[in-house]
């Protein structure tokens, strides 16, 4: 896809975000209905169905040779990816949304040939849009992010898995595990402002938890790969991805130097 064409779904795309996140808060403001779906029985309501079906209408205006892949709108994913296509998760973070937490959010990414070109991520009740463009850098609310620097693992910020946590900790005793951010999409954009210098994530997260934080944290300065270093390809037939870590790249140079060997402890 052209570069220019890129650069000019931005404002656009903020603004979808925008409408989105205020369908979800409107939605949260009233009682709503809640089902489970799958073998995992994760939750679903009456705003993921919302933002998803807002979001398939203004992004497929956007651009109506884009293909479409969804967490919740799995029955229409076609056999065949087609290579260039919007990646959504609605609402990442359900049950941080039912709850009446402030942890969730809406993650939309722009992928070609298996990779994200733009991507937004909008927490509602913190009023926080990230925005990235491919090799255009990332914001946050309009101004431009980067990771944390530095290599050391002693004292970083570190999110994830209480397992992962604990497993990190007893090899690295002076980290700060961070609480839970329900939202993985949100957990890995911290890492692409500095708020946290490192994140992991467990193997079964899928294209729409990850597309959007992928590109905000690689424009940012850093990296998300699986336990081996090897980056991620989206929208191909099998969406799930393994375990994952992010960081800016030194301190994610030593967090796969300390796993690598180590996945099956981490799960």
């Amino acid at each position: 896809m052209p570069a220019n064409d890129v650069l000019s779904l931005g404002e656009p795309l903020t603004t979808v975000m925008h409408a989105a996140g205020e369908i979800a808060r409107a939605t949260a403001r009233r009682p709503f209905k809640r089902w489970t779906k799958g073998a995992d029985r994760s939750p679903v309501t009456e705003g993921d169905i919302a933002v998803n079906e807002f979001l398939h209408e203004q992004l497929s205006a956007l651009l109506p040779d884009a293909g479409w892949k969804s967490e919740e709108s799995n029955a229409d994913l076609p056999d065949r990816a087609v290579p260039l296509a919007w990646i959504v998760d609605p609402i990442d973070g359900t049950r941080a949304y039912i709850s009446g937490s402030a942890d969730w959010s809406i993650s939309v990414a722009l992928a070609e040939d298996g990779r994200p070109l733009i991507a937004a991520i909008y927490a509602p009740v913190t009023d926080e849009m990230f925005l990235a463009l491919h090799d255009r850098g990332a914001t946050l609310n309009g101004i431009p992010i980067r990771v944390s620097s530095g290599a050391a693992l002693a004292g970083a910020k570190v999110a994830g898995p209480k397992r992962y946590l604990d497993r990190l900790s007893a090899i690295e005793p002076a980290i700060q595990a961070q609480p839970k951010v329900h939202s993985l999409a949100l957990r890995i954009a911290r890492i692409a402002h500095g708020a946290l210098d490192a994140a992991f994530a467990s193997g079964g997260s899928h294209d729409w938890d990850l597309a959007a934080a992928d590109l905000l944290v690689h424009e940012a300065g850093g990296a998300l790969t699986d336990f081996t270093g090897r980056p991620l390809r989206y929208n191909k037939p099998e969406s799930a991805h393994g375990a994952l870590i992010a960081a800016g790249h030194p301190r994610h140079a030593a967090l796969i130097e300390l796993v690598r060997d180590r996945e099956t402890e981490f799960a």
